[in-house]
Formats: structure tokens, sequence, C-alpha cells
């Protein structure tokens, strides 16, 4: 679907300016707002009527910005250049940019580096924005811009999304690899996951 080059354009001034876009991902629609802004944070809480002990991932559009948000292992890092991009959210330890209201006072933050060209266009000249979907909490995700029932300061149509459901959870914990939600593409990231753990440069891993 062809997208308006000042469509993009506005919606980068809005997250810059602190206001809320809705956008499409690989895997739903996602509210996104300035991830590491309190303020704009907050607006996402609000517009989705969600829990504010609820934490909430954001998205990157780099490795580059990820290690900018988040302390990666070299050990891990391996594994999620086979993940990422891709409809995957990775559970990492933050760094101190990452505002405590995002993650609801933890220090893990979740993160995805979405697979979709608009997506991570967008993400690259705004910077990490917050990566949750564009419903009000407790409802079915959109996949695709006529299912969304919240406002934003933009809407940006990229059609119907790719896997239409929501991403795979992996976290990295001391005993190996565990995969702490099924979602898009749950098959791949398990035989990903194996083959790392049989090659011994993984201790472990567990699946819900």
């Amino acid at each position: 679907m062809h997208i308006e080059e000042d469509q993009i354009r506005t919606a980068i001034a809005i997250l810059k300016e602190g206001g809320t876009v809705i956008y499409p991902t690989e895997t739903v629609y996602g509210l996104g707002a300035d991830a590491l802004s309190e303020e704009a944070i907050r607006r996402v809480y609000i517009i989705k009527k969600r829990d504010i002990s609820l934490p909430i991932s954001l998205a990157v559009s780099s490795f580059e910005m990820l290690h900018e948000v988040a302390y990666i292992d070299r050990e891990y890092l391996g594994l999620l250049t086979e993940l990422l991009p891709g409809p995957i959210t990775v559970l990492l330890r933050k760094k101190d940019i990452v505002p405590d209201v995002l993650t609801a006072g933890s220090e893990i933050v979740g993160i995805r580096y979405p697979d979709n060209e608009l997506a991570t266009r967008i993400i690259k000249e705004a910077g990490p924005i917050t990566a949750t979907s564009a419903n009000i909490s407790g409802r079915k995700p959109p996949t695709r811009v006529e299912e969304v029932e919240i406002n934003a300061d933009i809407i940006i149509n990229g059609g119907k999304c790719e896997y239409s459901m929501p991403s795979t959870v992996v976290v990295k914990e001391a005993k190996g690899i565990k995969i702490l939600r099924e979602g898009a593409e749950y098959d791949r990231v398990l035989h990903v996951l194996q083959g790392k753990a049989a090659g011994r440069r993984l201790h472990g891993l567990s699946v819900p």
C-alpha cells in the first residue's frame, strides 16, 4: 500500500513533539509515542485505558538503537541477530535512558525490532517508540485500521498486518532461554532456540 511521503513526515514530527501515532507492524497495529519521554508514555496509558502497573514494550529500528536502550551480552547477541528483525518481543535489562514508567518500575524492558519497512523508517528518524497494540487494554488488537477504536494524533494505514497476531515473547534467564508467550513465528523461534541449545551456546530452553 502506498503511503504519502508527507504523511510519514508528519508522523515523525508528531512523535518528536510528544504526540501519538497509530502505525502498522507485521504483527498488529501499534500505538506509538516517544518511549524515552515519561509524559508521552503516560499519554499512551491514558489512551489505552491501561493500568499504570502494567509495562509497555518499546520498538527500535536497528541493533544500534537496541544497544542504546538495553544491555545485551555477547552470547545472547548472536541469537538476537537470527531472530530480529521479526515478530518477536525480547525481554532485556533496560538502561537508565528508559523511563521507569514504561516498565512499571521493572529493570526489564520488552523490545520489538519490527520487520516492517514503514514502522522501522518512522522509528529510525523519531527514535525508540512505544510498542503496544492500538486498542483499549484487554480488547482484541487491531490488524487493519478499520478495527482501530482509539484515537491518536495520526493514523498510518499500512493495510492488513502480515501475521495479524501478537508477537512471540522470549527472555534469557539464568537457566537458559524461555518462551513466555507463543505468537507470530513461534515455530521458527522454537527451531532457532533448539538449534542454539543443541549447539552448546545456550544452556537450556523452556516453553509455555
